[in-house]
């Protein structure tokens, strides 16, 4: 699970379940994790917690991994369909809604986390402009006028 653990493209849609681990055993096999899992396990956790974790390849249980940020929550069941159903229930509130939202909302956050801040806040107005005025903000206004 290392790789998926720290390439997740969502940021919230790591979950565990009760006794199901995350190790990273690259060193064993004589190798440093390739295509970006070191770095991206950096901007995770932070250089100490990565370097621990890449170099003592200890299980990581579902409660270090909350601690860690490795983690967003633990599923409360271990059965693979329920496990399943609960986790497509907990992502939904956050893939709900328009493509086009979705889509943008993840662009600008990808952009603040990767790009410097300035190159970050120009994407963010260029995405801003592709959402106002579009089909689902005229839709939301129209249902609420006013938000509470």
């Amino acid at each position: 699970m290392h790789g998926l653990t720290s390439a997740c493209l969502f940021f919230i849609d790591r979950l565990m379940t009760p006794g199901s681990e995350i190790r990273f055993v690259h060193k064993h096999m004589g190798l440093v994790p390739g295509w970006g899992g070191a770095a991206r396990l950096v901007r995770i956790v932070g250089s100490g917690a990565a370097l621990r974790l890449l170099s003592g390849a200890a299980r990581v249980d579902p409660e270090r991994a909350l601690r860690l940020g490795l983690s967003e929550q633990t599923l409360s069941s271990s059965d693979e369909t329920a496990a399943l159903e609960e986790a497509q229930a907990w992502l939904s509130q956050y893939t709900e809604g328009p493509a086009s939202v979705i889509r943008a909302v993840k662009k600008v956050v990808t952009a603040g986390r990767e790009l410097p801040v300035e190159a970050a806040l120009r994407t963010e107005k260029d995405v801003f402009g592709t959402v106002w005025g579009g089909p689902a903000n005229l839709q939301a206004l129209v249902r609420r006028p006013k938000h509470k």
